[in-house]
């Protein structure tokens, strides 16, 4: 009887905690949106990507940079950040605001993931193959890595969604 009883409790336990996780990921618009990325300093938010669909896939583009300008101790102060350090040195006067910096992502209704996608550092000028996974319908985890024979080395970070509040 004991056996039975957590055999039926523990599956019921586990649907009601997961069930937002795979609501979430049930759709793949669900990462349709604008999402704060990871922030250099607590509280400091970096910039916002605009997750959209195009061609049946998904990507996304930095619509809001924290420091759109560079500042007063940069040899191009006042001026726009760019891009520069694309390897392609034609690229590398492109603003980072509208910079393209993920694309090609599919959704995979297997385990509702967004998968076979590249994402872009800026930072560095890499680009990284990347994968997508909703974890609740405002925290979407990035995974960017490099394949070295079966394994994937790479980092994750947690992106939050922007919303919006009425007053």
């Amino acid at each position: 009887m004991k056996y039975g009883l957590i055999t039926i409790l523990l599956p019921a336990a586990l649907a009601v905690f997961l069930a937002p996780v795979a609501a979430a990921a049930d759709s793949p618009t669900a990462i349709i949106g604008v999402w704060v990325t990871e922030q250099k300093e607590p509280g400091d938010p970096y910039s916002h990507v605009e997750v959209y669909e195009q061609d049946g896939n998904f990507a996304g583009r930095i619509v809001w940079l924290n420091e759109p300008l560079y500042d007063e101790d940069d040899p191009e102060a006042g001026q726009p950040v760019r891009d520069r350090e694309n390897p392609d040195e034609t690229l590398r006067a492109q603003p980072l605001l509208g910079l393209d910096l993920m694309h090609g992502f599919r959704f995979d209704e297997g385990d509702g993931k967004w998968v076979d996608g590249r994402i872009y550092d800026p930072e560095n000028g890499k680009q990284y193959r990347c994968k997508l996974t909703l974890k609740d319908e405002n925290s979407l985890e990035v995974f960017g890595y490099v394949k070295v024979g079966f394994v994937k080395l790479g980092r994750d970070t947690i992106w939050k969604r922007v919303t919006t509040t009425s007053d």
